[in-house]
């Protein structure tokens, strides 16, 4: 009797079974060693010394809750502004820890209520900001509603919290096909200020459903959230402390987010925990008041030695150079990969995140309702035969790359090489047309 609910991501498809982890590899059931080449919880891989030791030493520390001080949150707190906020600190004013990116973005968004005394919410399309309250109220992917999905078409979804304004995407792929994807050029955002005169807060993300924001986009729509009262929260829970290339995906543009929010990467992987980074006009806004917002497990002391572990790692080991340097290498490769391959329609990407993107039913009308693997699935299933973990984020046609920060240029280039021929599934399916 199977005790533990299904969680895989692939839909129609089971999850490995994963039994351990060495630097940037997998342990599986099956004695196989596979490669991690899509974690974006994982950005130190697995067993990473220097996190090790520190883990050890902390879990001799007492269970203090978030209502208690504790010296270790405190120092988590200075290491992530002296470290991760280098250099931001003209308008980064504070940071509170949570459990989760979430429950970090639900608590960004109900703050962004409370300020502006506005209930509707602003994202943009296909983003995923989480599954928690308000977070999933802003999931535009519609399957990731947490909802039920029936292959018999008997799909019943929860119902929102809040209205949600949905902002045009922006524009800017790597490569695109041919046949091009019908989405439409510029930035489009036409209809952008009428929606955030009547939102508390724009949120926007980096990376999700494939859509990586330039700088023009960014400082756009920054623009126009200050004009029209609402706040902006860069959800970095993805691209947050490395994964960008920089500390920050933000940080491409001129514009700075009155709040930001962490979690995956923060605790390197090894403990889970997020964090709410609000502007210093934020705080001032808060001043006088009583923020009513309290978890008993936030800031744990095991958590917060994670956050410094990983901020020192980070930053000694010299991380961040080394992703930006890969970032040339993916972009690269992934532009003569898809070329090869009639089955992918776009790829865009940036630091060590990367989208590749296949021809197939559009995103809008599915719910995980389908009872055969979908394409991307059957993709990542070839691959891990090949010895690669890929992640679809259980889209029908998305694949993403994230491997941890620490690969090197040999692994990276097998995990390229183990993607090209894994698109071999796809284009047999592409080439045979409907039906």
């Amino acid at each position: 009797m199977q005790r533990l609910l299904r969680t895989g991501l692939n839909a129609g498809t089971e999850a490995p079974r994963v039994v351990g982890g060495e630097g940037v590899h997998f342990l599986l059931a099956d004695g196989r060693r596979v490669l991690d080449g899509s974690n974006t919880g994982g950005p130190l891989g697995h067993g990473h010394p220097g996190m090790v030791a520190a883990l050890r030493e902390a879990v001799a520390l007492p269970m203090v809750s978030e209502g208690w001080s504790w010296l270790g949150r405190d120092q988590a707190a200075e290491d992530l502004f002296d470290i991760g906020l280098a250099g931001e600190t003209g308008w980064a004013g504070a940071v509170r820890f949570c459990l989760s990116g979430s429950e970090a973005n639900d608590i960004a968004l109900s703050l962004a209520q409370a300020l502006t005394g506005r209930q509707p919410l602003a994202t943009r399309e296909r983003a995923y900001h989480g599954l928690v309250g308000l977070s999933r109220d802003v999931t535009t992917q519609p399957h990731w509603h947490g909802g039920l999905a029936a292959p018999e078409g008997r799909s019943r979804l929860p119902f929102p919290c809040a209205p949600v304004h949905v902002l045009p995407p922006p524009d800017g792929a790597l490569y695109e096909s041919a046949t091009g994807t019908g989405r439409p050029a510029g930035l489009g955002l036409q209809t952008a200020p009428a929606m955030l005169a009547q939102s508390c807060a724009m949120i926007l993300d980096y990376t999700q459903g494939g859509f990586y924001h330039d700088a023009a986009y960014q400082d756009a729509l920054a623009g126009l959230a200050r004009a029209n009262g609402a706040l902006w929260v860069a959800d970095e829970v993805v691209t947050g402390l490395g994964r960008a290339g920089r500390p920050f995906a933000f940080q491409g543009g001129a514009s700075r987010p009155d709040i930001v929010t962490l979690g995956k990467g923060l605790g390197g992987g090894s403990v889970a925990v997020a964090a709410v980074v609000l502007s210093h006009e934020v705080v001032a806004a808060m001043r006088g008041s009583a923020w009513q917002n309290y978890g008993t497990l936030r800031g744990h002391p095991l958590a917060m030695a994670a956050v410094s572990a990983y901020l020192r790692i980070l930053r000694d080991e010299a991380l961040l150079p080394r992703v930006a340097a890969l970032a040339g290498c993916f972009a690269q490769r992934l532009q003569e990969i898809a070329r090869r391959h009639p089955s992918v329609c776009r790829v865009a990407g940036q630091g060590l995140h990367w989208t590749v993107e296949l021809h197939g039913p559009d995103w809008r009308h599915w719910l995980a309702d389908s009872a055969e693997a979908p394409i991307a699935s059957q993709v990542a299933a070839r691959a891990l035969e090949l010895g690669a973990v890929i992640g679809t984020s259980g889209e029908q046609t998305s694949l993403f790359l994230a491997p941890p920060l620490v690969i090197g240029d040999a692994e990276a280039e097998q995990l390229l090489a183990i993607l090209d021929e894994s698109l071999d599934v796809a284009d047999r399916v592409h080439n045979a047309g409907p039906g």
